[in-house]
Order: C-alpha cells, then sequence, then structure tokens
C-alpha cells in the first residue's frame, strides 16, 4: 500500500519543507479586508504581518471547503492507494469535523482524517512522525490510530506581546488591553489538546519567558515524567514576526534550561499569529509517535 500524508499550513510548514518532508500541503485562506488569500500563495507572512499592524485591519480563518478537500484527496489517489489527513485540532476548528464526514462517506478506506488535537509546531511533530510510519510500512488505518493515541501529548505556552490583537477578536476587552499595555504584562496562553486557556500574567517579557520555561519543566517532571523518561519527548521553539536576534536568543535561553534536548524550531502558524500578533514566543512539546 502507498500511503500520503498530508496537512494543511495551520502546522506551520511551508511548501518547500513539505517538498522537503515528502508530504502533501493544503494552504490555508485567510480573509484580509474583505479579501481572500491562501497562505503562501498570495500571502507571504512579512506582508500578512505588516497588513494586521493596521488597527482597522479586520482578519477571520476559513476551513476549507468539500469542493477544496476533493480536489486534493482525488489528485493524491491517483499515485497513492490511501492517505492520512492530519488538519488542526478539532477543539480550535470544525475543520476536522466536515473532513471526517466527508471522508467517511465518499472516501471510505481510503482517506483517514485524524483528530490531531494539535496546532503549530506540535501538529508539526505529528506530521513528521506520520510520514516515518508510512515509510515504514504502517497503513493510514495504523498511523491515525498511534496518532489519536498520543494527540493529547502535547502542550503549548505562549507569551503574547501586546493584547490589542486579542482584543480585536473579542477575547480581552478593549480596556483590559490597554490597562495591560500601559503596565506592561504579557499574558501567557496555554494550548493544551482541545483547549486555548489563560496560564499566567507576567510583567515584562524577561518574567514571561521564565514562566514558560518554568511551566514545561513542571510538565516534564510531572504529567510528561513517563515520556520524557522514554526519551519520546520533542521539544519547540517558535515564535511569530520576530528579529533574528530576538529568536536566538529565546532558542539560546531554552537550550540553556534542557540540554539534553534537539530543538525545533518555527514561526507559529498565521491561524495562532492573527490572533496573537507579532511579537509573539513560544515554547511547546510533543510526544514522538513512531
Amino acid at each position: 500500500m502507498k500511503t500520503a500524508i498530508l496537512t494543511d499550513t495551520n502546522s506551520g510548514i511551508l511548501q518547500k519543507e513539505a517538498d522537503e518532508l515528502g508530504i502533501f500541503l493544503l494552504h490555508m485562506t485567510f480573509t484580509v479586508n474583505d479579501v481572500d488569500y491562501k497562505e503562501e500563495i498570495d500571502i507571504q507572512w512579512d506582508k500578512f504581518y505588516n497588513m494586521l499592524s493596521d488597527p482597522h485591519t479586520t482578519v477571520s480563518t476559513t476551513q476549507p471547503s468539500p469542493g477544496e478537500l476533493t480536489e486534493i484527496w482525488d489528485s493524491i489517489l491517483k499515485d497513492y492507494d490511501e492517505l492520512v489527513y492530519i488538519p488542526m485540532s478539532s477543539g480550535l476548528s470544525s475543520s476536522y469535523q466536515t473532513a471526517k464526514i466527508l471522508a467517511e462517506s465518499d472516501y471510505s478506506g481510503k482517506v483517514y482524517v485524524v483528530d490531531n488535537k494539535r496546532i503549530s509546531v506540535t501538529q508539526y511533530q505529528s506530521v513528521v512522525d506520520a510520514k516515518a510510519m508510512a515509510d515504514s510500512g504502517k497503513t493510514a488505518s495504523e498511523i491515525r490510530d498511534i496518532l489519536e493515541r498520543d494527540a493529547a501529548d502535547s502542550s503549548i505556552y505562549i507569551m503574547v506581546n501586546k493584547l490589542n490583537y486579542l482584543k480585536r477578536s473579542g477575547r480581552v476587552t478593549a480596556a483590559g488591553a490597554l490597562i495591560a499595555n500601559v503596565m506592561n504584562l504579557k499574558p501567557v496562553l496555554q494550548i493544551n489538546g482541545a483547549k486555548l486557556d489563560a496560564y499566567s500574567k507576567c510583567r515584562g517579557t524577561k518574567a514571561a519567558k521564565q514562566a514558560m520555561i518554568q511551566a514545561m519543566k513542571k510538565d516534564f517532571e510531572g504529567r510528561f515524567k513517563s515520556i520524557v523518561d522514554a526519551g519520546e519527548m520533542t521539544l519547540h521553539v517558535s515564535f511569530c514576526d520576530m528579529t533574528v536576534f530576538e529568536i536566538e536568543s529565546w532558542k539560546s535561553e531554552i537550550r540553556e534550561a534542557f540540554p539534553d534536548f534537539k530543538i525545533h524550531s518555527d514561526p507559529l502558524s498565521l491561524s495562532i499569529g492573527c490572533h496573537i500578533g507579532p511579537g509573539a514566543l513560544a515554547i511547546a512539546c510533543a510526544k514522538r509517535s513512531h
């Protein structure tokens, strides 16, 4: 059986990396000021964040239509016997449910949709694992079952630089955003499985970085201890529209805190960036599933 792996740009993977990994990629649609853009095809990350910096800019995300899904699935299945589709977490978008219904009704035994419960760099890890399993001879159904078994074994902590962008999406009030910005408060959010929650509020970037590192250490020593001890945990660094110096500084701090881990680094996906804005930093972990 030839098994293909398909994901979307919510994983943070762009076309060049997808080609290198040997996987297929669906480019997500963003609506900016009532104009639709395909990520990477019609709009690059630098242009996106430049547009986002305008306080009058409106941004929304759009899930793939059934037509988009069937078009790319049909194209892939011309050369493959089956495929595994890994969309973003079902708790953060309805795209999983739409794809699952479509796969079960029209592509039974051909397309297996994963309830990934991950996004961005943790979703990236699922994709890498899926490809490795496909190369080792596992079937699409086996890959789906393993990824869903391990889906919740991941976590992301994100420092938000400015609350203006969360204010636009209605997650904080205008007054709350103003007060936080004046007081230099840096909220730390957590994406844990299917939920996005507030984790802590810190005074300044330095304190927020330390809070995220300590949160990850707590996870490694607690709920993920058996995974870490087994050598199956991966560590990731992520960011939104940061300078090279800022990124390298953050990576250096994480290397110092976790010297035994190889660190994968990628920008946060635009599906996160459109809500939290530029200047955000993140640390993430995900169980390796192969």
